[in-house]
């Protein structure tokens, strides 16, 4: 993170990225100055509202994030920076999206949490799209157009107002990472598996274990005696009305829909009030880690694995077989995960898996079951997907090894 004082001073030229976050209410013009070098501009958490409309001179501009601000609007100017790829206005208040807002090179949109109600029908003639956040808005319907993006391979359309499920969606042939919950097309009034709805003093928050976009995972100690529960447990304390993936209350419903499995994070119980809402589970032991990193801006949808690290191909066939029969039991439990990724995952020396994170997990038993049959069509392609970025890192001896084959050959069909 960047000064404005470093700004004006004339210290920051020649850099390819830039954050500043100092309750700006008017663009800073010295940043204009950078126009040479500047690639990354992250404008998040201030107060601005509008863009110059000399920033489309910005030719080298990649990325542009402006969360946390006060946009009614996409700024136009964003259309005419050929170069720009990624765009992030989460939590603004926008309710207009144009055609002229979008550039011609859009790889990334991320518009979550605002209030739009229409997207331009010219959003589908952008076929380097792979990445489309739409999570907390108001549509009640999706361009048809959007059949057109060939090259979509992430989407996030929870807490919408939709009242049909999406089918140009559901045809997209990259499409890998899908959530859609909490829209009326996918409301349900079933009651998901139950575990007990206990008092949040039954419990006390200890050290913060791990956070995401829907809530912070803490250790937990009971602060009364209790028999029906294992000792050790983590609490998941869910934040804010809406996430990037949708809503808390629909992540906590499918995660207890899909129930026990010996290699998902077991929940025990529940805090149900709608202002404190939080699941207890099993704490998982010290020595697992995580498995992968999450996807870079490079990678856009892709996992990211630190440098050197590497896999042997009888720890990754062990990996896969386990995933695989994790996602058999979601799909029988008509659950589609949505973020089907190593970086979700965790892993022992012996290869052992436990997977989590439910917060772009939907719920699609409501569907008709030509919908259902595409929704796990889709979420396939995760595993597949999942399956590749695990042998990028397989060690090179074992490329000739015939499960490396079988898994490759597996993960390309």
């Amino acid at each position: 993170m960047q000064t404005l004082a470093q700004l004006q001073a004339g210290k920051l030229r020649g850099i390819k990225r830039l954050a500043l976050a100092e309750d700006l209410s008017t663009f800073p013009p010295e940043i204009l100055l950078l126009a040479d070098s500047l690639e990354v501009l992250d404008l998040s958490n201030n107060r601005l509202s509008s863009l110059p409309a000399e920033l489309a001179q910005m030719s080298k501009l990649k990325i542009v994030f402006a969360s946390n601000n006060l946009f009614e609007s996409l700024p136009e100017v964003l259309g005419q920076c050929l170069n720009l790829e990624m765009i992030g206005f989460k939590a603004n208040q926008i309710r207009q999206v144009s055609a002229a807002a979008l550039p011609p090179q859009l790889r990334w949109l991320i518009l979550t949490d605002n209030q739009i109600e229409r997207l331009p029908d010219e959003l589908g003639a952008r076929p380097r799209l792979q990445k489309l956040a739409l999570a907390g808005n108001r549509l009640s319907q999706l361009p048809q157009t959007l059949s057109q993006l060939h090259n979509l391979e992430l989407v996030r359309i929870s807490a919408n107002c939709l009242t049909e499920c999406p089918e140009q969606l559901l045809q997209l042939p990259k499409l890998a990472w899908f959530a859609f919950a909490g829209n009326p097309f996918c409301h349900s009034t079933d009651n998901p598996t139950q575990v007990p709805d206990i008092d949040p003093a039954s419990f006390a928050l200890g050290e913060i274990l791990g956070q995401g976009a829907s809530g912070i995972i803490y250790q937990g100690q009971w602060t009364q005696t209790q028999t029906q529960f294992p000792l050790d447990i983590a609490v998941k304390v869910f934040k804010g009305q809406v996430t990037s993936d949708g809503y808390p209350q629909d992540e906590l419903n499918a995660c207890l829909q899909v129930g026990y499995h010996p290699y998902l994070v077991t929940p025990l119980a529940q805090v149900a009030q709608p202002q404190s809402l939080a699941l207890v589970m099993e704490l998982i032991p010290p020595h697992y880690a995580n498995l992968g990193l999450p996807p870079s801006l490079e990678s856009c949808t892709r996992d990211t694995f630190p440098a050197g690290f590497r896999l042997s191909i009888s720890h990754i066939d062990k990996i896969v077989m386990q995933m695989q029969d994790v996602f058999d039991h979601m799909h029988n439990k008509l659950v589609c995960h949505g973020d089907l990724y190593a970086h979700n995952t965790l892993f022992d020396q012996d290869a052992n898996i436990i997977f989590g994170d439910f917060g772009a997990a939907s719920q699609y038993h409501m569907l008709s079951a030509h919908q259902q049959s595409k929704i796990k069509k889709i979420e396939h392609r995760s595993l597949q997907l999942f399956i590749d970025d695990l042998l990028s890192i397989c060690r090179e001896q074992d490329h000739t090894d015939p499960r490396y084959l079988k898994w490759r050959k597996l993960s390309q069909t």
